[in-house]
This record gives structure tokens, sequence and C-alpha cells, in this order.
């Protein structure tokens, strides 16, 4: 869980980087992480100039802590190298990743992953610092999503985009986020993201939902995110300044979890090394080494988010 404690994403806004007034905008909400968007929002003849506007955006600055990101165009276009290019070359300093879009093979991480260290090299920048956030975006790229997430050390995070996927897949539906009718029983998506979500675990990654089109119906998003946080997702993308709390408040646990995650760390720490004694109890509750680990998980999210504990820990409790 150290990515997740050194780079929270549990909202992460989606910002046209074609559009000065939402840029400016994007600067005072407050999510985790952002990504300046050159791809799905930016008209084809306004790829050039977004560029331009993109690398003055993260040069002027006033974007705080967060996670600051990019997402080029996809591989399959003439626009992703010069994308990469000009704006690793224009502001490459205030870059945290790149989000590269319909990943359908490890080949196209690894590319990136040159690129970026050709161009770190050639304007002096640290080698190995910008991240790569990996979308995957229809059933080729799902198929070898093990492949991509251990694809290159700079792998932060793999992202699910739906609603590509869901017309690669020819599903029967055209709202993105809900079940597809007839779908009755059970999660249509469940095996998509549980897939992302163990390549991820499995390489150290982030798994990272994709967006809610429904932008005004909060408590659809809601949902939406809750059904995937359960699961163990860390973040969503979110489309809309209504969405931004929610997805907040929930890919972060509740205080309460949080204390007892605290606790339970305390308590066993205290056990193992001051009493030396594998017994652990928290009140009427025993411990062993899986509670710890899920413990871990808990507190490291909790303090990404900014949470601080209201409990003590007392050997004698």
């Amino acid at each position: 869980m150290d990515a997740v404690a050194a780079r929270p994403r549990r909202s992460v806004l989606a910002v046209p980087g074609s559009n000065p007034r939402f840029i400016a905008k994007a600067r005072d909400l407050a999510v985790d992480a952002f990504f300046l968007d050159l791809e799905d929002a930016v008209a084809p003849a306004a790829k050039d100039e977004a560029r331009g506007l993109v690398v003055r955006a993260l040069a002027e600055g006033g974007w705080g802590d967060r996670i600051r990101s990019v997402r080029v165009n996809d591989l399959s276009t003439a626009w992703t190298y010069r994308d990469v290019i000009e704006v690793v070359e224009g502001a490459g300093a205030h870059l945290d990743s790149l989000v590269l879009p319909k990943v359908t093979e490890a080949a196209q991480v690894r590319w990136l992953d040159t690129l970026l260290t050709q161009i770190e090299r050639a304007v002096g920048l640290e080698v190995g610092r910008i991240g790569i956030e990996a979308q995957i975006e229809d059933a080729r790229g799902l198929v070898a999503v093990d492949a991509i997430a251990a694809a290159s050390p700079r792998v932060e995070s793999l992202v699910y985009g739906p609603a590509d996927f869901m017309a690669s897949i020819n599903m029967k539906t055209l709202v993105v986020g809900e079940q597809p009718p007839g779908y009755d029983v059970g999660d249509a998506y469940h095996y998509v993201l549980m897939r992302i979500l163990m390549a991820a675990r499995a390489n150290g990654l982030q798994a990272i939902d994709g967006p809610y089109l429904q932008v005004r119906d909060t408590a659809a998003f809601t949902r939406s995110a809750r059904r995937t946080a359960a699961l163990g997702f860390d973040g969503k993308w979110v489309l809309h300044p209504a969405q931004v709390d929610a997805a907040n408040e929930v890919y972060a646990p509740d205080q309460d979890d949080y204390d007892h995650a605290e606790l339970i760390l305390d308590a066993y720490a205290h056990a193992t090394t001051v009493q030396r004694r594998g017994a652990v109890m928290l009140g009427a509750e025993m411990l062993d080494e899986a509670s710890r680990k899920m413990a871990l998980v808990v507190a490291a999210k909790g303090r990404a988010a900014g949470l601080r504990r209201t409990r003590a820990f007392s050997p004698d409790a």
C-alpha cells in the first residue's frame, strides 16, 4: 500500500486541456489528482493549441499538492508522440504522470517509458520520476492487463475506461456505469473490475474506477463509487465539481474504521515487541498477522486522506 499512502487518488478530476476556463476552475477543487486531457475532451482541430495551453497551465502552478497528470492521445492516432514530447519538454518538472489511454498491450507502455527516458535525459529531468497510468478500455487490454501492469516501473495505476470498454464488447446499454437492461442478477462489471484490481494489486499499483457520466446525479455517482470502493479500488475519475466530495468520502475510511485500524496496529506492535507474545488481544478481539495487514491498508488510506486519530491506544484497555 506504499503507493496509496504516497500519492492518493480518491478523486481524479478530468479537465479539458483546450478550455482555459475549466483549467482555472480546477485549481480550486479539493481533488487528490487531476489530468489535463488532450484526448477525448479535445477536438482534432484543437489538439496542437491544447498542448500549449496544457504546458502553460502546468508551468504556472497553483495546483497545491495535487497529483498533476496529462492524458495524451492513444497510440493509434497521429498525435501521441508530439503530445509526450511537447508536454514533457515544456513542463516535465511540473508533471507527475502521463495517462496513456486505450492500452491494449505491454509494448505500448514500454514505448512510452522509453520516450520519457529519452526526453528526461535530453532536458535534464530526473529519469523515471514521471509515472504512467495505463487506461484499460477494451477486451484486448483486459486480456493483457497482467503484462500491462508489469510493463514498466513507471506504472502507478490501472484505470478502467467504462464507456469505450462497454462499446468494445457490444454491451447492450447507453448508460455508462449502470447495469445493462436484462442483466437482473449480480453486477455486469464485476469480472472486469476484479480483473483490473487483481493485476494492479499483484504489481503494487493503484486501481482507479472510470467516470460516471450522469454528472448531476450525485446519488447515482455515490452508488457507483461505493461498489468499486467496496472491492478495494483506490479512487474514481470525476467530471463535475458535484462529484468531488462524494469521491473523497467514499474512497477514504470513515473515522471509526480508521481509529480501529490504528488501534489494531498499536496493539499488535505492543504485544509482539514489548510483551513478546504471539497472542494479541484488543479488548475482546483476537488479532493475528492477517489482522495487521488489513489494518495497514485502512490506516494507510486514512492517513493519505488526512484523517487524524481520535482514540489513543492503552495497553491496559
